[in-house]
């Protein structure tokens, strides 16, 4: 009896979570699957096309890559595990080591994609041009 209470306390909670913030089953389960540092309207590349800025979020890569949440994690249809990398480089002065930086980044970047399906996120969510 207790576990059938704690189960509709779940369920009227986790409702109440969906309505208050908008969402449908599926983008909340996804979110729920989200690192803490990454929500579905994170942008994730922003370019300028016809002289519009497109940008894509993480909702529109997860949907894009069939990403299911399963067991807490973000698994894709290839059934590898989505991870997050947040790229570095957009600076207006870059700092001295910033060589070394990107190259730290892209080494970085290599072994995660060995075992992961990574999902880059832009250093330049507004899309325009740094100087």
């Amino acid at each position: 009896m207790k576990k059938l209470i704690y189960l509709f306390a779940f369920i009227v909670i986790f409702g109440s979570c969906q309505f208050a913030y908008g969402q449908s089953g599926k983008d909340a389960r996804l979110a729920a699957c989200l690192p803490t540092d990454v929500k579905l309207d994170t942008v994730v590349s922003a370019t300028s096309k016809n002289n519009k800025i497109v940008k894509e979020t993480v909702k529109q890569r997860l949907n894009k890559l069939s990403v299911q949440c399963k067991a807490g994690k973000l698994i894709d249809r290839k059934k590898r595990e989505i991870r997050f990398f947040w790229l570095q480089g957009c600076w207006g002065n870059p700092p001295a080591d910033y060589q070394e930086i990107l190259e730290n980044q892209q080494k970085e970047l290599l072994e995660l994609k060995k075992k992961y399906t990574v999902i880059e996120i832009t250093c330049n969510a507004s899309g325009l041009r740094i100087a």
